[in-house]
C-alpha cells in the first residue's frame, strides 16, 4: 500500500487545495499518470501517481485545503479492486409477537422547526479566501463567486468586505432642534459664506496580506535571521555581449520565436564561476556543509502578487540557446501557474534579474538553504575612461549576496570576478 501525499510546491508553500480527483476509488492508475489537481497561491497543476496499482482509498475530498505531506489517498500496488463495503448479515426471523393491549395515545410536542444551514459556496476555496473569511467573520454562502464554476475569488471577497463596511458606517446624527429666542437686530449685509468642503476620502485602507505574501515574508525574515548576509558589487563591461546579442537577436526571433536577452549570458558565465569556485554552489545544514555535484540554477520570476524561483536543472549542460529556452518556458508557466512540483525545488544557486525593471543595483536576500544569490542590474550605455580616453560602453552591475558563515569576502570577490571575466571576454557563439 502506497500513501499519496500533498506535495510541497516550493519552499514557501505550506498548504494546498485539492480541486479535482482525476481517478475514483477502484480505478487502475499507472505510475506518473495524473491522479489529482491542486491549487496553491503560486501553482495550479496536476499531481502524478507515485506508484502503479488501484486507487483503493480517497481521504481528502475535492475542495478541501490541507497541509503539505498530508496523506490524501492510498494506492494498492497489488492492483486488486477496492474492497467492497461489507454487507450486513440478514437478521434472524423474529418469533411472532404475542398480542399486547392497545397502548393509550401519547401526546407528543411538535418537533422544533429545522435550522437552515448556510449554503456551501460553489467551487473550491483557496487558502486566501478562507483566511479572509476567518479574519472578517464572513458567511461565504452570502458571497457571490465570479470565478470559474462560481468559485469565490479574492476580488469577490474584497467587494463583499467593502459593502459590509459601508453598511456598518453610522449615519451622521440629526441636527439639534432650533431654540426659539428673541429676534436679534438685523445684521449689516455681508457676503454669503463659501460652501463647506466636500467630505474627504478615508486616509487609510486595511487589506489582509495574501497567503503568498505571508509565506514570502516569513521566508525572507528567516533567511536574514539564518545567514550572515554580505553583498559585494562588481561593474561589468557588457559591450562584447551586447554586440553579439545585436548581431543575432533578429535570427533568434525568427528561428526560435523568442527574444534573446542578457540573462542566458549571465547564467552561462555563472556556471563557469561555480565550476571554478564550487563552494558557492554548496549549502549549510546545521554544522555540516552539503556539496552539490549538480548545478541547478534558480531564476526568480516576478508574479502579480509575489515571486517564485523555478529551477533550471543541469544548467552546466546547456548553451545560451538552451538556457534562453528554459528561462522563457519556466517564466511563462510560472505566470500561468502551470509549474510542476519538482520544477520549484532542488536549486543550488539563484539569480535574480532586477535589471529587467530598470534597477541598476540591489542587495538580494539569499534563497535558503543556499549560500549565495547573484543580482543582475540593467545594462546601460555609459561613458567610461579607457586608455585615458572617454568611450561609450554597455555597463552592468552584478550584486553577489553571500552567507559569510561559509563564504569569505575574498572567495566571493574571486567568484564574481570570474563571472565578470567571462562576460567581458565573451567568445562563445549563440547559434
Amino acid at each position: 500500500m502506497t500513501d499519496v501525499v500533498m506535495p510541497q510546491m516550493g519552499e514557501s508553500i505550506v498548504e494546498g487545495t485539492l480541486t479535482k480527483w482525476l481517478k475514483k476509488p477502484g480505478d487502475h492508475v499507472e505510475r506518473d499518470e495524473p491522479l489529482f489537481e491542486i491549487s496553491t497561491d503560486k501553482v495550479d497543476t496536476e499531481i502524478p501517481s507515485p506508484a502503479a496499482g488501484t486507487l483503493s482509498e480517497v481521504l481528502v475530498e475535492e475542495g478541501k485545503t490541507v497541509g503539505i505531506a498530508t496523506v490524501v489517498a492510498r494506492i494498492d500496488e497489488g492492483g486488486g479492486a477496492a474492497p467492497a463495503a461489507a454487507q450486513p448479515a440478514p437478521a434472524a426471523a423474529a418469533p411472532e409477537p404475542e398480542p399486547q393491549p392497545e397502548p393509550q395515545p401519547e401526546v407528543v410536542a411538535p418537533p422544533p422547526p429545522p435550522v437552515e444551514e448556510p449554503a456551501e459556496p460553489a467551487g473550491p476555496l483557496s487558502p486566501l479566501v478562507r483566511r479572509m473569511a476567518r479574519e472578517y467573520s464572513i458567511d461565504l454562502s452570502k458571497v457571490k463567486g465570479t470565478g470559474a464554476g462560481g468559485r469565490i475569488t479574492k476580488q469577490d471577497m474584497e467587494g463583499h468586505i467593502a459593502r459590509q463596511q459601508a453598511q456598518q458606517t453610522p449615519a451622521p446624527p440629526p441636527p439639534p432642534p432650533p431654540v426659539e429666542a428673541a429676534p436679534p437686530p438685523p445684521p449689516p449685509p455681508i457676503e454669503a459664506p463659501p460652501p463647506l468642503p466636500a467630505a474627504t476620502q478615508a486616509k487609510t485602507r486595511i487589506e489582509p496580506m495574501s497567503t503568498m505574501r505571508i509565506r514570502i515574508a516569513e521566508h525572507m525574515v528567516a533567511s536574514r535571521r539564518t545567514s550572515a548576509h554580505v553583498t559585494t558589487i562588481h561593474k561589468v563591461d557588457m559591450t562584447k555581449v551586447a554586440r553579439m546579442r545585436d548581431r543575432h537577436k533578429a535570427d533568434f526571433q525568427s528561428n526560435y520565436g523568442m527574444s534573446l536577452t542578457y540573462l542566458p549570458f549571465v547564467v552561462r558565465a555563472t556556471v563557469v564561476g561555480l565550476r571554478t569556485y564550487p563552494l558557492l554552489n554548496a549549502a549549510i545544514e546545521g554544522n555540516n556543509i552539503i556539496h552539490h555535484n549538480e548545478i541547478n540554477i534558480g531564476i526568480a520570476v516576478a508574479l502579480e502578487n509575489g515571486l517564485i524561483v523555478p529551477v533550471i536543472r543541469q544548467a552546466d549542460e546547456k548553451n545560451v540557446l538552451g538556457l534562453q529556452r528554459s528561462i522563457v518556458d519556466l517564466a511563462t508557466r510560472a505566470r500561468s501557474r502551470q509549474l510542476k512540483p519538482d520544477e520549484v525545488q532542488g536549486g543550488t544557486f539563484s539569480i535574480t534579474n532586477f535589471g529587467g525593471f530598470g534597477s541598476v543595483i540591489a542587495t538580494p536576500i539569499i534563497n535558503q538553504p543556499q549560500v549565495a544569490i547573484l543580482g543582475v542590474g540593467a545594462v546601460e550605455k555609459t561613458p567610461v575612461v579607457i586608455d585615458d580616453a572617454i568611450a561609450i560602453r554597455s555597463i552592468m552591475y552584478l550584486s553577489l549576496s553571500f552567507d559569510h558563515r561559509l563564504i569569505d569576502g575574498a572567495l566571493a570577490d574571486q567568484f564574481t570576478a570570474k563571472v565578470k571575466q567571462v562576460l567581458e571576454n565573451w567568445s562563445e557563439e549563440v547559434l
